[in-house]
């Protein structure tokens, strides 16, 4: 099944997250990976939580940049969410240690979003 396309201006999830791949993943200076997250149960009631972290980023991954004439790879991460989906506690805690630390952390509701957070 295809999935929908914009609505009414807006981009669903699963869409813009493909897109900000395409844009920014294919960049010689950034490299972006997929982090599903969650829990796997298995029918013996075993569970397997998955994903870098409990809150992490839909996106994470690392860009280059230069700092006191040294290449080096600050951490990214980009939340996509749709334009009116809401955020989890445990995702904004995420994304602002991320940034406390030093990082680059996007809530990402379209392209624009993350061209900013990025200054591209």
């Amino acid at each position: 099944m295809n999935s929908p396309g914009p609505i009414a201006g807006r981009t669903p999830e699963k869409t813009l997250l493909r897109l900000i791949l395409r844009e920014f993943g294919s960049r010689p200076d950034m490299r972006l990976f997929r982090n599903n997250v969650g829990v796997a149960v298995y029918p013996d009631g075993s569970r397997v939580a998955y994903g870098l972290c409990p809150g992490s980023a839909d996106l994470i991954g690392w860009r280059i940049v230069a700092v006191a004439g040294h290449r080096i790879a600050q951490f990214v991460a980009i939340e996509v969410k749709g334009e009116t989906a809401p955020v989890r506690p445990t995702q904004r805690n995420f994304l602002e240690r991320v940034t406390e630390a030093g990082g680059v952390a996007v809530l990402a509701r379209s392209l624009d979003d993350v061209r900013e957070a990025l200054r591209c």
